[in-house]
């Protein structure tokens, strides 16, 4: 069994004992580390090269990945902007969408990353509107202030884009990283976290020549 294989195999197996999905992207060819988008998609930012991180609170490969995405994004050049984009593979993942995009409406991406902790790290399960509240207020947001953000058409309209994006870009599992709307890496197509961010790199490179 070759090394991608293997640890495919082992992606899939944390994956689906996590409650996660992280599969091959569709039109993936064997002897590249990306894939193409067609047709290739325009920027949802004036001005700048977009770079998404297709990403789920519930993945664990996603949690790994996040300090080096982080790490990362640091270093791009002023013209590329990095946006994480929540995906649900299913009805029960969309309240972790809001959770994302309320943050992000209330100035709290601090919080970002203690998502990823309170799931993985203390297997707090808070994945449903009441849970995911319940978690924000003990955080020191206020409850009210957080439901209004939670219910309102804005996050019901950003958690309508990711899920087109999704769409158009193919996502079949996370995380992936999408880079100028044309080229889509993950760790399924280069074996490992870091040569994803080495890959992402590389084509930030590419498409900004």
């Amino acid at each position: 069994m070759s090394l991608k294989n293997m640890l495919f195999r082992t992606f899939a197996v944390a994956a689906i004992s996590a409650g996660a999905l992280f599969l091959p992207l569709s039109g993936a060819q064997a002897a590249e580390r990306y894939v193409t988008v067609e047709p290739a998609q325009p920027s949802d930012t004036t001005g700048k090269i977009e770079v998404l991180e297709f990403f789920a609170y519930t993945c664990p490969h996603c949690n790994a990945i996040e300090p080096m995405v982080e790490k990362w994004a640091k270093t791009l050049p002023e013209n590329v902007v990095l946006k994480p984009v929540p995906v649900a593979f299913n009805a029960s993942m969309a309240d972790l969408q809001k959770l994302y995009y309320s943050l992000e409406s209330l100035g709290r991406l601090d919080l970002h990353d203690d998502v990823f902790k309170a799931i993985h790290a203390e297997h707090k399960r808070i994945y449903d509107a009441k849970a995911i509240t319940d978690w924000v207020a003990e955080q020191g947001v206020d409850r009210k202030a957080f439901e209004d953000v939670f219910n309102s058409f804005g996050v019901s309209s950003k958690v309508s884009r990711a899920n087109e994006l999704a769409k158009l870009y193919s996502i079949d599992g996370t995380p992936s990283i999408a880079v100028g709307g044309r080229y889509v890496t993950s760790p399924t197509l280069t074996n490992s976290y870091e040569g994803t961010i080495t890959e992402a790199q590389r084509l930030v490179e590419m498409v900004n020549k």
